[in-house]
């Protein structure tokens, strides 16, 4: 639970995921200026402006050894103690500029993976996948989703990438295994006492020395921004004159600045739970702080419980785990921010209510365990100990894009409204606003994202009332922030982080409008 939303609309598939597919062909640098993946520390900076004064920002045109590439489609090699997507699925690496300020300078590869259309007699062209984060492999995502675009399969090809920063995209790392295991166990994240306040901070600062120590060269240059400018470059050596997109949670702010940057550029494009871009960080924790008290509250009356009642009880065995962490039948304590981990990551789908309702059960009782378990399927955790890196990616990429820095005393003074919004959600994300960027290594860009995209064709921006990670009123003003006849809002009620796949009216809707082009009426409702 951090600035922005975690993995995409397709929640439960996303968020248990850990890692990217290993192994896929990472090509070969025969093009001008020096390959960087990854890298060790340099002296970072900020990176250009996506903007200026609400305006895109201009840079120079790429070379032609970068817009003429022909990417080299091979089968995906299986990741380490892992199965191989299948023989339907091809991974191919793209160069980009690290900086696009100097587009002859040194170069990342961007990992893609795709399954071409099945009816090439009436393909369509590509589709491009974002299912959030920001930190989540498409490369790793896209295969273990795609049932649920075999509809779109038919006419479009499918086509998953790792944004830069991000797993096979010069992935950024920022700790080891065993560090981040002392930090959960060793760091409270809702400190009561200046010692435990100093213990925060040291952690947030450690943390971004490490990623500027394995991953400085980097670090200036994975915001969002040049992330849409490689999108631009992969849609044109896909061949196609526009682009197909389909955003989901983090990818829907990918999507919009995209559609500011290039509008003439875009195609058939879908915001799926959209994150908010009239928001700073700080708007953000207070949005997300929101929108899980809401799903909450939602789950706690679908239990029949009185939802004020039923969260002060919460409240109170947190507190409990505070004082006292619960045994889990390991060497390993369930502690409060593991607690609230756990609360948090049931609630993206009702689906997975039920397992809210057994492990808060269980920790009533003295036991952790459950707890335990959903909190490290958030935190990409193997039962070995591994985790995955998507955290550090996450941060890299939100510090590169935000320059609101909230310290201590910025946390003090939000922790009496945010703790009145949520008893149980509020001290956590309060916290979360000082410990997230303050002491990183590289200036932020801005303060929340440019998504007027005047000219852009229309927008299917979906919002779900009941979405506790990108509350619905995000998908609203994403609309607005669009720009009128270019952003279409469709309302799903109903519960969840996203409406693909789970909601038949919005997925009639959505692929009515990829595969026909139907644009719906604005405001449309499903229920």
């Amino acid at each position: 639970m951090v600035s922005h939303a975690r993995a995409g609309a397709l929640a439960a598939a996303a968020l248990l995921l850990t890692g990217a597919l290993a192994g896929c062909d990472d090509g070969t640098d025969d093009k001008p200026g020096k390959a960087v993946d990854g890298g060790a520390a340099g002296s970072p900076s900020a990176a250009a402006p996506s903007t200026t004064d609400g305006k895109p920002a201009r840079f120079p045109a790429l070379p032609g050894s970068l817009t003429s590439q022909h990417p080299d489609w091979k089968r995906c090699e299986a990741p380490e103690g892992g199965t191989s997507p299948g023989a339907d699925w091809r991974c191919a690496t793209v160069r980009v500029p690290l900086d696009y300020a100097k587009p002859g300078g040194d170069t990342i590869g961007i990992a893609l993976i795709r399954k071409e259309a099945r009816d090439k007699g009436r393909r369509l062209g590509s589709m491009l996948f974002d299912f959030g984060g920001p930190g989540g492999s498409g490369v790793s995502i896209l295969p273990r989703a795609a049932g649920s675009y075999e509809k779109l399969n038919t006419r479009y090809d499918l086509v998953g990438f790792d944004p830069r920063g991000v797993a096979g995209s010069a992935g950024v790392r920022c700790r080891s295994d065993q560090e981040q295991e002392d930090a959960g166990r060793k760091v409270d994240m809702t400190p009561d006492t200046a010692a435990e306040e100093a213990a925060f901070m040291k952690d947030g600062a450690d943390f971004g020395a490490g990623c500027e120590r394995r991953s400085g060269k980097v670090l200036p240059f994975v915001g969002t921004a040049n992330a849409a400018r490689d999108m631009d470059l992969i849609r044109e050596v896909l061949g196609d004159r526009k682009l197909t997109y389909f955003g989901m949670s983090y990818g829907t702010e990918l999507g919009g600045t995209y559609a500011h940057l290039f509008p003439a550029s875009v195609g058939r494009t879908v915001l799926d739970a959209v994150v908010d871009p009239t928001a700073d960080s700080v708007g953000h924790a207070h949005n997300q702080t929101t929108g899980f008290q809401r799903a909450l509250d939602n789950y706690l009356k679908d239990r029949g419980q009185d939802a004020k009642t039923g969260t002060r009880r919460i409240a109170r065995l947190l507190a409990r785990i505070d004082r006292k962490p619960l045994p889990t039948g390991t060497s390993r304590e369930l502690n409060e921010s593991l607690a609230i981990t756990g609360i948090v990551m049931p609630l993206y789908s009702k689906d997975s209510w039920p397992f809210l309702t057994q492990a808060l059960d269980e920790a009533e009782g003295g036991r952790g365990s459950m707890l335990l378990q959903l909190a490290d399927s958030y935190n990409s955790r193997d039962e070995k100990g591994h985790y995955g890196t998507e955290s550090h990616s996450q941060r890299a990429i939100s510090c590169a894009d935000s320059n609101v820095r909230p310290t201590v005393a910025d946390a003090k003074a939000l922790l009496p409204e945010f703790e009145k919004l949520s008893p149980v959600f509020g001290a956590f994300l309060a916290w979360d606003t000082a410990g997230w960027c303050s002491d990183w290594p590289v200036k932020g860009e801005r303060g929340n994202p440019e998504a007027g995209a005047p000219g852009a064709g229309p927008i299917l921006v979906v919002g779900t009332t009941g979405d506790p990670a990108t509350p619905y009123e995000g998908a609203r003003k994403m609309a607005d922030e669009l720009g009128r006849g270019v952003g279409v809002l469709l309302t799903n009620k109903g519960e969840g982080h996203g409406a693909y796949g789970r909601n038949t009216c919005v997925t009639s809707t959505v692929d009515t409008y990829f595969l026909d082009g139907k644009v719906p009426a604005d405001g449309k409702t499903c229920s």
